[in-house]
């Protein structure tokens, strides 16, 4: 037998889109455990003296806890399955040439920018743009993006900028198709998500496509839009995801 040991081969490396508010997950796994163990320790320690009501209330805690479990098992899998399929039912209804310039607005660690890099080829290019902050840079930064496109194989094709959603760095009619994903709810003001739905039609060629999937303020982007002339080309229902039920996406085109 050789002294030399055998290398075992190491599984290719996975995109990694992050987990979306993972302090929230965190408190309902912890919320959902410690109630249905409490409510076990209430039953256990009156099953002699007291079995029915202790029975009632290990249902009562337990079905309380077991609730908060299932609401962070959904919002894992909204986060690491749902948004996927999300991604793609959209990109799917964009109509592509494969040469487009796309840019994802407020793009995180990629999920769209990505998906769209695979639709295009060069000359085509997908800009990814967002704000940095100091905080984001081990869990989103623009080199976790770029990580996540060399991973995926359209590095070739993906560039990333810094810069704000109210204000972005383009010229007007820059691009061909304009994607925003979980982004624009991030501006706590009316006035500054107005700004940035104006920000992004503005970069957006004439005949171009605008897609947008956000968990609030959906019918606010899509009647600002519409006020501008935007078509609808499509637009969803409510979903579940996060247990958020009004998660909603739509793309228009401007004509």
């Amino acid at each position: 037998m050789s002294a030399k040991a055998t290398a075992l081969p190491q599984s290719p490396r996975q995109a990694d889109y992050g987990l979306d508010a993972p302090k929230r997950v965190r408190q309902m796994f912890s919320r959902g455990a410690m109630l249905f163990l409490f409510g076990l320790g209430v039953w256990f320690m009156n099953r002699a003296s007291a079995p029915g009501p202790g029975l009632a209330l290990f249902l009562v805690f337990g079905c309380i806890g077991l609730g908060f479990l299932a609401t962070a098992f959904v919002m894992r899998w909204s986060s690491h399955v749902g948004k996927l399929r999300v991604r793609d039912v959209i990109l799917e209804a964009l109509p592509w040439k494969g040469d487009e310039k796309v840019l994802d607005a407020g793009c995180g660690r990629g999920l769209f920018l990505i998906g769209a890099a695979k639709r295009i080829s060069k000359p085509g290019k997908a800009t990814g743009v967002d704000v940095w902050s100091a905080e984001d840079l081990s869990k989103n930064s623009a080199e976790a993006t770029m990580e996540n496109a060399r991973v995926e194989g359209v590095a070739d094709r993906v560039k990333v900028d810094t810069g704000d959603l109210r204000k972005l760095p383009y010229g007007a009619a820059f691009f061909d198709t304009v994607l925003s994903s979980l982004a624009v709810h991030n501006l706590d003001e009316h006035e500054d998500r107005e700004k940035a739905i104006v920000e992004m039609w503005r970069v957006l060629k004439p005949g171009g496509h605008l897609a947008i999937f956000d968990i609030a303020h959906t019918g606010d982007y899509l009647n600002a839009l519409k006020s501008k002339g935007a078509e609808v080309v499509r637009e969803s229902g409510f979903s579940m995801l996060w247990m958020i039920p009004t998660t909603r996406w739509f793309v228009v085109r401007k004509v």
